[in-house]
Order: structure tokens, then sequence, then C-alpha cells
């Protein structure tokens, strides 16, 4: 069985194309874990999405920059990502793939969708995505809404402001 959270992530990545939530979702599921054991194959999933995120939004540095760090992330947690029932092959090429498309003028941002080879992955995806009246089917980036593809400037973001001022208070006080 696979936590709520990265199947929560899979979806908004495969059915929502929601790159900014699946960043979202599994950074909260990360930072719940203890700071000593915390599992840092999830950041590659992050930088992956971040990436996707950037790449649709035309931000071709940005993209560029998270895909390399996916690639290292996948390269240190192989067998964790496999694990998780991705091809880790397979995703590396792809992310090499993106990675052309950012270096080449007008070159058009293509999603891709994760190699899952675990059945029972894709499985409790289906599941999921009933509990939330969702149906399981890739779409394309073309379909989704201006609202989702520039979801960081359309948020609340007093929920981040209250958190960053939280956490720097935090540290002035370890200071002192």
């Amino acid at each position: 069985m696979y936590p709520t959270a990265y199947i929560d992530y899979l979806i908004h990545f495969h059915i929502e194309r929601d790159y900014f939530e699946c960043h979202e979702v599994l950074e909260e599921h990360w930072k719940k874990e203890e700071l000593n054991q915390r599992h840092h194959y999830w950041v590659t999933f992050i930088q992956i999405a971040v990436g996707l995120y950037h790449h649709r939004r035309n931000n071709r540095a940005g993209a560029t920059r998270m895909y390399y760090k996916a690639l290292k992330g996948i390269s240190l947690y192989a067998t964790a990502i496999e694990n998780l029932g991705v091809n880790v092959s397979e995703l590396s090429q792809q992310l090499n793939k993106q990675i052309k498309l950012t270096l080449t003028p007008g070159s058009k941002f293509e999603d891709i969708n994760l190699p899952l080879h675990d059945h029972n992955l894709i499985k409790e995806c289906q599941n999921r995505c009933k509990q939330l009246g969702l149906n399981w089917a890739y779409i394309s980036s073309s379909t989704v809404s201006q609202n989702i593809i520039h979801k960081h400037k359309l948020r609340n973001r007093q929920e981040v402001i209250a958190e960053r001022d939280k956490q720097l208070h935090l540290r002035k006080q370890k200071r002192q």
C-alpha cells in the first residue's frame, strides 16, 4: 500500500495536470516526516512536477534546472523510486527529452506520463479516483485551464506568508 499523498500526487499529475498541486501535496507529506527520517526521494517527485510547471509556463531555465535536479535524485534513489512503482530508466529518458525541449528554441511543451509499472499502484489510483469522483484517464495539458497553469499567481498567499513569518521568528529565537 502506498501513501495517500503519493496517490494524490499521481492523480494531480496525470488526471488534472495540476503540477503545482503535485508539489504542494507531496511537500506537505515529506515535511510531516521526522527531520532525520525524511525520504528524500519525495523531493525528486516534487522536482519533476515543478519542472513541468515551469516548462508549461515557458520558464525554460527554471524547468531545465529542475529536470537536472530530478535526474540526480533518480540516480541517488533509483531503488526507492522503482519500489514506488515507477520505471526509473524510462523516467530518466523522459526527463532527458524534456531537457532537450527546454533547450530547443521554438519547441512546445509536452506532457509526460510517469511510467508506472506496478498494477497494484494503478489499482490504488483508480480506487482513489472513484472516491474523489474522478476517472483515472490521462489528459493533455492542452485541456487544462489557465487557473491551473498559473496557479501560483492566483492563489491566496496568506498561509504561505504566515508560515514564512513563523519560521523567521523561530530562527531568530534559536539565535538568541
